[in-house]
């Protein structure tokens, strides 16, 4: 399995827990963290469920990866989310160190991008995380405009 072939697979798993959170009535969005071709976390929002804003999708991954491996660091991991990290999980993936970040669609609103300027290059993120974006982004783009689309009937 070649680079792409492989974000695709883990991209699928994160978009299988869009879906969960989905039938949960929770916005779909869905997260796998990933070791050495193994799932050490995963998540999707439960922002409804807990009552808690910060129950995102990536939030629950980074805590079941954390408590999996036994540390808060994870830079030898990749996190495979189907929408671009919001700020506030953006930090929390600079603060864990997070190896790799592959996201499926953009988030021209609320995506952690939104906060780059040209003049400035910082980023919330670990100096050494690398990100892949568009990662079959229309399948979590169509998730969100379904799940939208059926809340405003």
């Amino acid at each position: 399995m070649n680079d792409a072939e492989i974000d695709e697979k883990f991209m699928r798993l994160a978009l299988q827990e869009a879906r969960m959170a989905a039938e949960e009535n929770e916005v779909p969005i869905g997260a796998v963290i990933v070791v050495n071709g193994k799932i050490v976390g995963r998540g999707h929002n439960l922002t409804e469920r807990l009552n808690d804003v910060t129950a995102h999708a990536e939030m629950q991954a980074i805590t079941a990866a954390a408590d999996t491996l036994g540390g808060k660091y994870l830079p030898q991991c990749t996190l495979y989310v189907t929408v671009e990290p919001c700020p506030m999980c953006a930090g929390a993936l600079g603060w864990a160190q997070i190896g790799r970040i592959v996201y499926g669609a953009s988030d021209p609103k609320r995506g952690y991008t939104t906060l780059l300027s040209p003049q400035s290059a910082k980023t919330p993120l670990h100096p050494k995380t690398s990100v892949t974006a568009g990662v079959l982004a229309d399948e979590a783009a169509e998730l969100l405009r379904t799940f939208f689309a059926s809340r405003r009937r």
